[in-house]
C-alpha cells in the first residue's frame, strides 16, 4: 500500500481533526454506492479506509511514523521470529555448549564439572550410601519449549459482531478454523497450544491477534453497532417504512412522521456479542438527505415559512 499520508492528502503533521476531514471528503467522493460502474474508485476506497484507520490510531501512526510498522500495520519485523535470536549450539534460543568449548582446562575433551567442584571445595565429612554429604550437583534445567509464532489475524466487521469463524493458514501450512470469542475486540488475542515451532521441550504456541476491519458504514460503540442512515424530506415527513442494513442482514424500520436529523431510532439484539451474554443494540441517526437539485421543492416551499423556531433555546 502506498504511504497513507499520500492516500489522504496530508502532510505527516496533520493534526487529527484534518485527517477526519480528508478521509470523509474521500470517503463521500469514492463510496462504492456513488461509484457502481467504476471499479478503481472502489479499490481506492479500500485503500483509503485502510490508511485512515492506521493514521486515526495514535499508537499505530507514532509506530509507522517510527519505521516499526509498515503501511498495512505489518511489523518491520515478521511475526514468527521472537523466543530470542538463537545461542551458541543447542535447542532454539538455548545456551547449550559442548565440553569442546572448556579446552581451556588443561585440554580435557570431557571435563566433569562434578569432580572440579570437588576438588575445589572437597566431599565433605563423610558420604552415606556412595552420595556425596557436601557439595551437591544442581539438577538440569528442564527442556526448552519451542518459540511462539504470532499472526495477525484480519477480520471483516460484519464477522466479528457475529463471531463468523475464520479460517486462518499455519506456519506449518495446515489451516484452522477459529471460533471467536465473546466480546471480540480490536486487539483480542487467542493461544493456539502447541501450534507454535518444535522445540526439546515440546512445541510453543500460536497467538493469533484480531484486526477487526473498517465498515463503509457501520461503526463500533462499545457493544453497539452505529449507523447514520440517510432518508428523504418527504420520508421525514409524512413517515415511512425504509429496508435498513444490519449486521444481520437487511430489515424494515418504521420512520414516524415529522421525525427530524439526529433521531436515534434502536433495534434491539443487532450489535456485537458481549463477554456476559448477549448482544449489543444498533443504533440508528435519521439525517435528512436534500436531493442535488432543490428547485421543485424551492418553488413549492416559495409561499410557506415555518413558524417553529429550533434555535430558540440558544437565546436568539
Amino acid at each position: 500500500m502506498s504511504d497513507p499520508y499520500s492516500l489522504l492528502g496530508v502532510s505527516r503533521s496533520a493534526s487529527e481533526a484534518d485527517i477526519k476531514s480528508a478521509y470523509r471528503k474521500l470517503a463521500k467522493e469514492l463510496h462504492p454506492d456513488r461509484n457502481k460502474d467504476n471499479p478503481q474508485a472502489a479499490e481506492r476506497f479500500s485503500k483509503v479506509t485502510q490508511a485512515y484507520d492506521l493514521l486515526s490510531d495514535k499508537d499505530k501512526r507514532a509506530q509507522f511514523d517510527r519505521g516499526e510498522i509498515d503501511a498495512e500495520g505489518n511489523p518491520s519485523m515478521p511475526f514468527g521470529m521472537g523466543g530470542g535470536f538463537g545461542g551458541a549450539r543447542g535447542g532454539p534460543g538455548g545456551n547449550a555448549y559442548s565440553s569442546r568449548d572448556f579446552q581451556g582446562f588443561g585440554g580435557a575433551e570431557d571435563l566433569d564439572l562434578g569432580d572440579l567442584f570437588e576438588g575445589l571445595f572437597g566431599r565433605g565429612n563423610g558420604s552415606r550410601g556412595g552420595q556425596q554429604q557436601g557439595f551437591r550437583r544442581p539438577p538440569p534445567p528442564p527442556p526448552q519449549k519451542g518459540a511462539d509464532i504470532r499472526y495477525k489475524l484480519a477480520v471483516p466487521f460484519v464477522d466479528a459482531a457475529t463471531r463468523a469463524k475464520q479460517r486462518i493458514t499455519l506456519a506449518d501450512g495446515k489451516t484452522i478454523d477459529l471460533a471467536l470469542p465473546a466480546g471480540v475486540e480490536d486487539g483480542t488475542t487467542m493461544r493456539l497450544k502447541g501450534k507454535g515451532r518444535p522445540g526439546p521441550g515440546g512445541n510453543g504456541d500460536g497467538i493469533v491477534v484480531v484486526d477487526i476491519q473498517r465498515h463503509p458504514y457501520f461503526y463500533r460503540d462499545g457493544d453497539d453497532v452505529r449507523l447514520d442512515l440517510p432518508i428523504r424530506l418527504d420520508e421525514a415527513v409524512n413517515g415511512a417504512k425504509i429496508k435498513v442494513p444490519t449486521v444481520d442482514g437487511p430489515v424494515m424500520l418504521t420512520v414516524a412522521a415529522g421525525s427530524s436529523s439526529g433521531k436515534v431510532l434502536r433495534m434491539k439484539g443487532k450489535g456485537f456479542s458481549k463477554k456476559g451474554g448477549g448482544r449489543g443494540d444498533q443504533l440508528v441517526t435519521l439525517e435528512i438527505h436534500l436531493p442535488d437539485d432543490v428547485s421543485d421543492l424551492a418553488k413549492k416551499l416559495e409561499d410557506w415559512q415555518d413558524s417553529d423556531d429550533p434555535r430558540e433555546h440558544m437565546g436568539l
